[in-house]
């Protein structure tokens, strides 16, 4: 219901009335600064009648034009526990801009009679003064309250902006939880510097040896910028202190540019095996999908479930969800319900193998936009058997392909792999395959059919991620196939990202692959999953290796 005049009025009066003792206060402190001017003016003296009267008499003038300032610049808005520099300059335009209205006022009034024309920036100097300082030293007092408050002794590595905010909520935080001990950084500049009364110690590579010194709990990580091999440096030395460590989360993931406490997280293996963040260009991403139909086959699964969650947030006009599993489905639907309520979601049941199925469900929702990530991903499970993987990976994306082009879709996405490259199992062949397959059909049709291939997305369904997890939970061991064997990693997010990229900028008939930077060592990936479970890795958990499975390759 829309509010009336007097209903807004009368919540303003509200809002007025209980902030009434920092009105009280800034109403009292301007006579003080007022006639503190006069005597400031008269060399400390005694002020003449003459001149004190005057001031009396324009003292109502002066409380008045003030209090009109400050509302109208919402000086009193400020929570003096949390004074900075935006309270600080709405103050000092407040005071400025009624310091001049205060003189043109007495100037019509009076033609400045008996009122020396040195008070009005006396005035606005010790007024300013009283009101910054009287929420500077408030601050300060809570501050300090904070502080005596015992709390875990902590080391942070990073004395940068990410730092310096950490330490600034850490001190505001009621209870005390933490209480920084020092900073660590590896800037030379640095060192001996004090960022909010804590010093920078040292070098990151000192962290051991300080830990056991200052005899710290828990460290801190805010470098919210760094990148996966100056994470996995600093991880190393963390390990080394045999202290829990903490995070604050990537500089993309921080969207309002501020690092709390709040956000502290456990150090994953994004941050350790994770790339460089690609540019994407969302402006033209969500002019591609803002106000289309989406299809997504495979819709509940690893890939498909976090497609879905990127394109909901692109303002799509409708999303079909096509899958099998009858318990995930309901699941994703709950949840894009939940979070994008104004996006319409058809969940749809069915078999990208069934033909009939398939050209029903096109029929009945013409797609704009097709993602056909249905496909059957388990190496040594495909390997033996063949029929079922064509079946599924290559004739499945046939029939979605057939459809789409029946259905005049605009764009079709083929999920594909990095195995397909050179294949040496009966995945990567029937990858390869699916791909020949719709790259046939891109050159009789005006449908634009794209390929995105990319490496092992972590926790995806079928990674190595959730194996491992589950060995470490069990007290190991962990089985990894070869101590040399490398591979590609990404996140489940970076993945559905760039398949949004291209199939923004696909023509057709392109092959997208994503720059996967440097291979990891599998075995390095499994002892990282242990250490950051909080074992010791071939001590409390051992690594057993099992020899190459049929199809792999190092």
């Amino acid at each position: 219901m829309e509010q009336t005049v007097f209903d807004r009025l009368l919540a303003h009066g509200r809002y007025f009335f209980s902030r009434w003792p920092v009105l009280l206060h800034d109403a009292l402190v301007v006579p003080v600064a007022w006639l503190g001017a006069y005597w400031f003016r008269f060399n400390l003296d005694v002020i003449p009648g003459i001149f004190l009267g005057q001031a009396l008499a324009m003292l109502p003038l002066v409380i008045f034009w003030h209090l009109v300032f400050f509302a109208a610049f919402g000086v009193h808005r400020g929570a003096w526990r949390f004074t900075a520099i935006p309270s600080l300059w709405a103050i000092l335009k407040s005071v400025a801009v009624a310091t001049a209205v205060i003189a043109i006022s007495i100037f019509f009034l009076t033609r400045l009679l008996a009122i020396p024309r040195s008070v009005f920036p006396l005035h606005a100097v010790f007024l300013v003064g009283l009101l910054i300082g009287s929420r500077v030293l408030y601050r300060l007092y809570r501050d300090r309250q904070v502080s005596k408050a015992p709390g875990k002794r902590v080391l942070i590595v990073g004395a940068g902006a990410a730092g310096d905010m950490l330490v600034r909520d850490i001190r505001r935080t009621q209870p005390a939880i933490y209480e920084p001990i020092g900073f660590l950084d590896d800037d030379r500049k640095k060192k001996g510097t004090e960022i909010m009364g804590v010093r920078v110690l040292d070098r990151c590579s000192a962290l051991p040896q300080l830990v056991k010194l200052l005899r710290a709990e828990l460290i801190l990580i805010a470098i919210p910028s760094a990148n996966s091999e100056q994470m996995r440096e600093v991880v190393e030395f963390c390990e080394k202190a045999e202290v829990p460590f903490r995070t604050l989360p990537k500089v993309q993931n921080i969207l309002d540019g501020t690092a709390r406490s709040a956000d502290l997280r456990t150090v994953g293996l994004d941050d350790l095996l994770g790339r460089e963040p690609v540019s994407l260009d969302w402006q033209a991403i969500t002019r591609a999908m803002g106000g289309r139909r989406i299809l997504i086959t495979g819709g509940a699964g690893s890939i498909g479930s976090e497609l879905c969650r990127q394109v909901a947030r692109l303002e799509p006009s409708q999303i079909i969800l096509v899958e099998q599993n009858e318990f995930n489905l309901y699941s994703l639907g709950l949840e894009i319900k939940d979070h994008f309520p104004e996006v319409e979601v058809a969940q749809l049941l069915g078999d990208v193998c069934d033909k009939a199925a398939v050209e029903r469900i096109f029929s009945d929702y013409p797609p704009d936009i097709v993602f056909h990530a249905a496909a059957y991903k388990h190496v040594p499970m495909l390997q033996e058997q063949a029929r079922e993987t064509v079946r599924n990976n290559v004739i499945g994306t046939l029939i979605v392909a057939r459809a789409a082009l029946a259905s005049h879709t605009k764009t079709m996405a083929l999920i594909s792999t990095d195995k397909a490259v050179n294949p040496t199992s009966m995945m990567g062949v029937s990858k390869r395959l699916a791909e020949i397959a719709v790259h046939s059909l891109n050159r009789q049709s005006t449908t634009a059919f794209v390929t995105v291939r990319f490496g092992n997305v972590l926790g995806s369904a079928g990674s190595v991620v959730p194996l491992f997890e589950r060995q470490i939970r069990a007290g190991g061991p962990i089985t990894v196939t070869h101590p040399d064997m490398t591979r590609y990693f990404m996140t489940i997010t970076e993945a559905c990202q760039l398949i949004l990229q291209a199939c923004t900028i696909g023509k057709g008939g392109e092959i997208f692959v994503l720059n996967m930077g440097e291979p990891v060592k599998v075995d390095y990936l499994a002892r990282q999953m242990i250490r950051l479970s909080g074992h010791i890795p071939g001590e409390e958990i051992e690594i057993t290796y099992t020899g190459l499975r049929p199809g792999e390759k190092l």
